[in-house]
């Protein structure tokens, strides 16, 4: 059974890759799919195949998939062209003979969900769906490590500015995703499978801060911003105009409901316990700044 990974190069399409070789895939099995071959010669060397393709161009993904089994299609990061470029890929690997697709989406996904993305992973669900092919959809929620920069930020002007209100959001570790998506993809059973993958606790703005605040070793208090003053204190601190609605709709989702999902998937399907947001955020400890020497 051969194995494909698409957006092999990027950071979750690598942790995958890490994750089926070190657990016994042989690399000859494993096809590894990216834009930038180049970029995967250490895969290569260890007897990965890896191939060209690009979302954009559906003949190179027909290519690429062709002798696959099983597949991870890894959303892009293209916002506004998501949507052709994923149905490029599901119909592709019909074309190839690929009879399973996993897909990562969006924890929530749905019609109602106000979070810019929703749209583009609901889109590509319903194309998954009527496709034919076997499939699992798996929803991650927002990464920790997104949130990484916030912790910076925070700890070095003492305020954790936020949309989410009231809201609470599960955030998981993509170290997590990539390891469920792992398992999903070598193993049986997981066809017709929605799994919501969430990380162990759904945090309020005050846990969020106390996590900072725990790892950064500095005290951090809450600011709680509408969603016009927190755009407009993006586009303050350097975020791009039409980039910064977008980081706001995700504390619309969290403060509607939308990100407070906790699961117990990743334990189930890795055997491990999903990391903290704290947890993460010591792991990338060295991008914080440092307390103050005593």
């Amino acid at each position: 059974m051969r194995l494909i990974v698409t957006g092999a190069s990027g950071h979750l399409g690598r942790r995958v890759t890490e994750y089926l070789l070190d657990g016994g895939v042989a690399p000859a099995d494993l096809i590894l799919v990216t834009r930038s071959p180049e970029g995967l010669a250490d895969a290569a060397a260890r007897g990965a195949d890896v191939r060209a393709g690009d979302f954009d161009d559906p003949a190179s993904l027909r290519a690429a998939f062709a002798g696959g089994d099983r597949l991870l299609l890894i959303s892009t990061d293209a916002l506004g062209r998501r949507v052709p470029q994923h149905q490029a890929a599901i119909d592709a690997a019909k074309a190839a003979g690929v009879g399973f697709v996993a897909y990562t989406s969006l924890v929530k996904a749905s019609a109602d969900n106000p979070a810019a993305v929703a749209g583009e992973h609901l889109a590509t669900e319903e194309h998954l769906r009527a496709s034919g092919l076997d499939w699992a959809l798996l929803r991650n929620a927002l990464y920790s490590e997104l949130q990484v920069p916030t912790a910076a930020g925070a700890l070095a002007s003492g305020v954790f500015a936020t949309n989410i209100g009231d809201g609470r959001a599960a955030y998981i570790s993509r170290d997590d995703c990539a390891a469920v998506a792992a398992a999903v993809l070598r193993g049986p059973g997981h066809e017709g499978q929605i799994y919501e993958v969430t990380g162990p606790e759904a945090l309020t703005a005050e846990d969020i801060a106390a996590a900072f605040s725990q790892v950064g070793g500095r005290p951090v208090e809450v600011l709680r911003l509408d969603d016009d003053a927190y755009i407009a204190g993006l586009v303050e601190h350097g975020v791009p105009a039409e980039a910064a609605p977008l980081f706001a709709s995700f504390g619309r989702a969290a403060r509607e409901g939308f990100d407070d999902l906790v699961t117990d998937v990743v334990e189930r399907l890795t055997g491990r316990a999903p990391a903290s947001l704290a947890d993460v955020l010591a792991r990338h400890r060295e991008q914080l700044p440092q307390p103050a020497a005593s």
